[in-house]
């Protein structure tokens, strides 16, 4: 039998967040036929990731895949998830699955969400565009942000600048304002979120003063077909240690 993918989301006080998790797994399930997909939360939502894998070890589930709903390998990735997976009963073999990010079907899935908001492709070379994430005190999470925001300016936009609504520095209306004074005929801000609550309401208050403000990315097919890859990039070992 194919492993369980079990999904790791952070959870949050905000109903919107897991309404948005849901919605993004029931995108995976159609993605996938047949996959079983559970999810778990690390804090505030239930069911619980210890919960939900005592439950499918009591089934007599034997595989999973733990997939983190995270965009880059923060502290979250680095330490709480596999504290939580190592306590998972023992007759669970598990497998941590990569963060979503980077991935150039996160790129395809901001301009989606930018081309919703308004703009469309003849828009880019005019538009200065704003990546605002959630921020992390990980130099590496910080460090890859800047890189994306880096490659993301290559593919035609006028300029591109990261953003962080906590933890580091810029925030999203300083980094409008710079794009303002580049000179970019319009700014729009695409949130490098999953799901809205605290943080993503940040974002949305810092873009004020943009022309234009994405939403979330959520349940985009873009997103919902990353998942899909980092399970079969995790399970992909697991077959091959018992021969399937």
């Amino acid at each position: 039998m194919r492993p369980v993918l079990v999904v790791i989301a952070h959870g949050s006080r905000d109903p919107r967040h897991a309404a948005t998790v849901h919605a993004l797994v029931e995108r995976v399930r159609a993605e996938r036929p047949g996959l079983r997909v559970e999810t778990g939360f690390l804090d505030f939502t239930i069911p619980s990731v210890p919960a939900v894998l005592e439950s499918l070890a009591a089934e007599g589930v034997r595989d999973v895949v733990a997939l983190p709903l995270l965009l880059t390998r923060a502290f979250h990735a680095k330490a709480d998830i596999p504290a939580v997976l190592r306590e998972a009963p023992r007759r669970l073999r598990i497998r941590q699955a990569d963060v979503l990010g980077p991935s150039p079907l996160l790129l395809a899935a901001l301009e989606r969400r930018l081309y919703e908001a308004g703009l469309t492709p003849a828009d880019k070379s005019s538009t200065g565009v704003v990546l605002a994430s959630a921020g992390s005190t990980d130099p590496e999470a910080i460090a890859v942000i800047a890189e994306i925001a880096r490659e993301w300016r290559h593919t035609g936009w006028c300029a591109v600048r990261p953003a962080f609504a906590s933890a580091s520095l810029p925030r999203t209306e300083e980094a409008v304002r710079e794009l303002r004074a580049l000179g970019c005929a319009r700014v729009a801000v695409a949130p490098y979120v999953l799901a809205p609550g605290f943080l993503p309401d940040r974002i949305a208050r810092g873009a004020a003063g943009a022309d234009v403000l994405a939403d979330v990315l959520g349940p985009a097919p873009e997103v919902a077909r990353l998942l899909v890859e980092r399970y079969d990039g995790a399970r992909a070992p697991m077959l091959a240690a018992v021969g399937a």
